[in-house]
């Protein structure tokens, strides 16, 4: 059998794992057999690091939530209950930013959990929605039947019960229709 060399595919190939090695430390960046491996191991641990990225920022809300709440006397799990039984719905995210940056407002969640706890939450109206009544209103109005085509024209007609409209010119239909 003939011998198969690489080739520029190879060399290809190979440069552009060499380029994702660059900045690793030792001959991670410059021999190839070892660069594939940690690329390889490095992108397995992109990958698996962007799903955990989302639960650890989670931990974090809910370690801010918490620290929060103690500092207005409640616990974590009572406010997140208090405030689902309020019908609050408001993400963790979202709370936590609360949390940090504008402290009265928690606050003003946090008395909101704690009156749905005690069950004494204001009573809201529930209002139903209004249903809105269309007026049609049957306004004729002047077509300009000269600027339509044709075939809208003969579709027109045939819509009237005119017959012979299919074998009339336009200037004949538009002076029927005008009618």
């Amino acid at each position: 059998m003939p011998r198969v060399k690489g080739g520029f595919v190879a060399r290809r190939r190979r440069k552009k794992i060499l380029k994702l090695a660059k900045g690793y430390f030792g001959s991670k960046s410059t021999i190839f057999r070892t660069a594939n491996e940690q690329v390889m191991r490095s992108l397995r641990y992109a990958y698996r690091d962007r799903k955990k990225k989302k639960s650890e920022f989670r931990k974090l809300w809910i370690q801010r939530i918490n620290a929060a709440a103690k500092l207005n006397g409640t616990k974590y799990s009572t406010l997140i209950h208090g405030l689902a039984l309020a019908n609050v719905q408001v993400n963790r995210k979202m709370l936590a930013d609360i949390a940090v940056h504008q402290p009265e407002d928690f606050t003003a969640y946090v008395k909101l959990a704690n009156a749905a706890l005690s069950g004494n939450l204001p009573k809201v109206e529930k209002v139903a929605p209004k249903k809105e009544v269309k007026k049609v209103e049957t306004v004729t109005e002047a077509v300009d039947y000269s600027k339509m085509l044709v075939k809208e024209l003969k579709a027109l007609a045939s819509e009237k019960g005119i017959e012979g409209a299919d074998k009339m010119l336009k200037a004949e239909l538009v002076e029927v229709l005008s009618k």
